[in-house]
């Protein structure tokens, strides 16, 4: 009764297409969107440091691997080192430049990502599914190599790590020590917006119809006009940009210093499973699942607690990959299309509430 378009008329084309067409939908949003803004005055600096930032992050990174596998179809595990490759660029090039704005390395960064996104995805024409999942296997191990042989890229650091040096963005520290939670957290809020913003009118716009018809038959796509290997290098270009600038916040935001393992194959597993339980080829699936498989660790240690119980940081590192297994294997069988699927049947059933259908 309260989610309802009855009276909600639509005078125009651009109203009647618009991604929001219920008002309801258009009140939510801008409710998410104060609450996110306010929630520094109302939680704590554990909540804004390691969980709220992280999960920016992450939601960013799933955007960008979603783009590549959800939208286009085309099967990435090198997800990690990517997020690396945006990482080290970023570091390079602030320690190189430091006059610079810090943020515009943030964003130069995932440029870098996205030229070796693309040189990566050449292959993409010529093979697909489990053999381009092999080929970006490789991308991963090559790359990772390269953050650990190659001392140019950090510096020359004898401890082989990345630290973030203490930038200022009109008088005040962004990075560094000396930067205050809230700071890094209003700063990835508004690059995940805008970045958002950007790529949901992208994939709802010629070009992402193009990915679209790519993911569902490559043939019947290059039939009707539509390039194949301009489509999957810009696919790979813009999955790759997005995952770079995520793996240069996800250093200069939230950890501090990273050395070559914080982007192993594992962060590429991690990213596909959020996708995967999020929703493939939905933007607030990505977002959705970064918050239930980053946040589920701490409930999974927290709950136990609140009752009075202790369980040690190994078991709940078990338990955490069960449950991602088993919600994994859940979704693939009962609702491949994820979280997002649900919200979107959850919605549904409200619109025509108490009836049925």
């Amino acid at each position: 009764m309260f989610y309802r378009e009855a009276g909600q008329y639509k005078t125009t084309y651009q109203a009647d297409m618009s991604i929001f067409p219920i008002l309801q939908d258009r009140i939510g949003l801008a409710l998410i969107m104060v609450a996110a803004l306010v929630l520094p005055l109302f939680a704590g600096e554990f909540m804004i440091a390691s969980v709220m930032v992280p999960f920016l992050i992450l939601a960013l990174a799933s955007i960008g691997l979603n783009i590549l596998t959800g939208y286009t179809g085309l099967v990435s595990l090198g997800t990690g080192a990517f997020m690396g490759v945006g990482a080290y660029a970023c570091y390079k090039l602030s320690t190189t430049f430091p006059a610079i704005n810090i943020l515009v390395w943030i964003v130069v960064s995932g440029f870098v990502s996205c030229a070796v996104g693309v040189l990566f995805g050449l292959p993409s024409l010529r093979i697909k599914g489990f053999y381009l999942a092999v080929a970006t296997l490789a991308a991963q191990f090559f790359l990772q190599w390269c953050f650990v042989r190659l001392p140019w890229l950090y510096n020359y650091n004898p401890s082989g790590a990345i630290e973030v040096p203490s930038r200022t963005l009109f008088g005040i520290h962004v990075t560094g020590a000396s930067a205050t939670p809230t700071t890094r957290y209003y700063i990835a809020l508004a690059i995940v917006i805008a970045v958002t913003w950007i790529v949901s009118n992208l994939v709802h716009g010629r070009v992402g119809r193009s990915f679209m018809a790519v993911r569902d038959m490559d043939i019947a796509a290059q039939l009707i006009g539509i390039r194949l290997l301009r489509t999957k290098l810009l696919a790979f270009a813009v999955s790759s940009f997005i995952t770079g600038v995520a793996g240069a916040m996800m250093v200069f935001l939230w950890l501090g210093a990273a050395e070559a393992d914080a982007f192993n194959i594992n962060q590429s597993f991690v990213i596909l499973f959020m996708v995967i339980i999020g929703g493939l080829g939905s933007l607030i699936g990505s977002f959705l699942g970064a918050a239930l498989i980053y946040i589920m660790p701490i409930i999974v240690r927290a709950a136990p607690e609140s009752f009075g119980l202790t369980i040690g940081a190994a078991t709940v590192e078990h338990l955490t990959y069960l449950i991602t297994g088993a919600l994994i294997i859940f979704f693939l069988i009962v609702e491949p299309l994820g979280l997002a699927r649900l919200w979107q049947i959850g919605k549904q059933k409200l619109r025509v509430w108490p009836f049925p259908y």
